[in-house]
């Protein structure tokens, strides 16, 4: 069992950054091999903030879904749980990504005006 959920946001994410690792890439491909399909699928062919949030969100519900149905004396239980806990921090880190991008982009708006206000062009 694999943490299918990270290793397909990480091959995400280099979409989306325009990473070019490809030792990275090829262990996270190998990781996913036979198991993309739904949520993994998107996670590791999204090309967006948004499509990673949404992609991951649908994961975790999966995953929950997952969790919930364990057996207490199933010998990996404490691992799926644990992925679980892994995931809903990976959203909240992918959360706060957005949260700072988008306040990259006010400041650089803020920014742009401040200059027209300081030399105003006629």
């Amino acid at each position: 069992m694999s943490c299918l959920e990270l290793e397909a946001l990480r091959l995400g994410m280099m979409n989306v950054l325009g990473t070019d690792d490809r030792a990275a890439r090829e262990h996270a491909e190998a990781e996913l091999e036979g198991e993309l399909e739904g949520p993994i699928e998107g996670l590791a062919t999204a090309e967006t903030l948004d499509e990673l949030g949404r992609h991951l969100d649908a994961a975790l519900v999966d995953l929950e879904r997952e969790v919930a149905t364990l057996d207490d004396g199933d010998p990996e239980a404490d691992y799926v749980r644990g992925r679980l806990v892994a995931v809903r921090d990976a959203e909240r880190s992918l959360d706060r990504l957005a949260s700072h991008g988008e306040g990259l982009l006010d400041g650089l708006g803020e920014t742009h005006h401040d200059l027209h206000d300081a030399f105003p062009v006629e």
